[in-house]
């Protein structure tokens, strides 16, 4: 009689005694250190200090909050080499297998916990990956860094007044401005809570340098993907569209620093495009004096953000009366034309075609046409016949030869009316008024 064959079972590989918590004796998941140096399992030493009430070290009995555990990183990758090594048997589950994904999970772990503490150290430990190298950048988005902040921002913001509160939401926006681009659940996280971008608008308006910066990138990205990438109403900003406005004119105004001016530059861009009432509420607020000063020594890429921002602007009938009372709009724009590059130049003769062709919703009153009459009898007097003449003969993209032709038939009736200047010497541009009613 045969014996089945015997197969020996392999000996249990048990995990060193450092990947053990102190707490379960259990393999730790989830590894964090505490300032006394000893290294717990996150479920096991939250229950010792959340569920259990304690207070101090189970292991040194030094005092200890859930806030000063820390991620252990290294420790992690070491027990994810131990359990790749012993998972075709069946001996261990796998952990997760970046510090990213870690820092993302602890995140949203803290989030749902509300535990703004553990939130704001893992946002912290973001931006500092996040500032080191741009691989790092990748990694955490690939690791869904973006969403797991916008969450946390949209859910403590709800809570906002603690000075705790305060201090993780100043710590995840930080990190927030680092991780680049939003994407769409990101974006609606944030976006659809009045009170997050309420906040933003805040710290952009009272904020210190670097705080003011972040928001608005921030909301450069709520305002551009989801009015231009995701339609218009992806995102309601109604409640706060007002804030939004007048915080975007007045960072523009303080010039705080290059980065938040083209951050607003754009914003005021994908705000004001796809709406006139939109453009109308810039206008009112003063964007277009600011846009056109910001003009006068902008450099290459301020100025073709800014030129893009007063173009939508003059949308409006309130932006074209505006820049047409602005004794500088049209003499910065004949200036710059030729002066930037192609886009830019595009950009002047469709912002002077708006100021000098005639709009049916402009004519309520002779306000005006006399307005318009001004703004053509200034272009032809810092020489904005002869540089549309000089581009239609050197040549330039169809769209921009349509937009230079319709000006030169609007601007060149007035041609031997008036008398040139130098386009660099605006001491020289007279606002006459027996011209106009002729």
């Amino acid at each position: 009689m045969s014996s089945l064959p015997f197969r020996a079972t392999p000996a249990k590989e048990e995990p060193p005694p450092e990947f053990l918590c102190p707490i379960t004796l259990d393999l730790m998941r989830d590894p964090v250190a505490a300032p006394t140096g000893i290294t717990y399992d996150r479920a096991a030493i939250g229950s010792w200090l959340l569920s259990g009430g304690q207070r101090t070290c189970p292991v040194t009995h030094a005092e200890l909050r859930a806030g000063d555990l820390v991620p252990n990183h290294t420790l992690r990758r070491l027990i994810q080499d131990w359990c790749a090594a012993n998972h075709s048997r069946g001996r261990v589950d796998r952990v997760p297998a970046t510090p990213e994904e870690a820092a993302v999970a602890e995140m949203e772990g803290a989030t749902r916990a509300g535990d703004a503490d553990r939130c704001a150290a893992a946002a912290r430990w973001v931006r500092r990956q996040a500032r080191l190298a741009e691989p790092n950048r990748g990694r955490l988005a690939s690791a869904g860094a973006a969403r797991a902040l916008a969450a946390a921002f949209a859910s403590f913001a709800d809570a906002a007044g603690a000075d705790a509160t305060s201090d993780v939401l100043d710590a995840v926006l930080a990190a927030l401005a680092l991780v680049m681009p939003m994407d769409e659940e990101s974006i609606v996280a944030v976006g659809s809570s009045s009170a997050s971008v309420a906040r933003l608008v805040a710290v952009a308006a009272n904020g210190g340098l670097h705080s003011r910066l972040q928001a608005v990138v921030v909301i450069r990205e709520i305002i551009s993907l989801s009015c231009h990438r995701y339609g218009v109403g992806a995102v309601d900003l109604s409640a706060n569209a007002d804030a939004i406005v007048q915080v975007l004119v007045k960072t523009i105004r303080d010039a705080i620093c290059p980065q938040a001016t083209r951050a607003c530059l754009v914003a005021a861009y994908h705000l004001a495009c796809p709406s006139e009432s939109a453009a109308a509420r810039l206008a009112a607020a003063g964007l277009v004096p600011v846009l056109v000063e910001l003009l006068v020594d902008a450099d290459r890429s301020t100025a073709e953000k800014a030129l893009a921002a007063l173009d939508a602007a003059l949308v409006s009938r309130d932006g074209r009366a505006r820049a047409r009372a602005d004794a500088l709009a049209v003499p910065v724009l004949v200036k710059k034309m030729f002066c930037v590059s192609d886009a830019a130049t595009e950009l002047v003769l469709s912002a002077l075609l708006r100021m000098c062709k005639k709009c049916p919703e402009d004519d309520i009153d002779g306000t005006a046409a006399a307005g318009r009459r001004l703004a053509i009898i200034e272009a032809l007097q810092v020489g904005a016949l002869q540089k549309v003449l000089l581009l239609l003969q050197a040549g330039c993209r169809e769209e921009t030869k349509e937009k230079a032709t319709e000006l030169l038939r609007v601007i060149v009736r007035y041609q031997g009316r008036v008398e040139c200047v130098d386009t660099m010497d605006f001491r020289g541009l007279k606002r006459g008024s027996t011209i106009l009613t002729t």
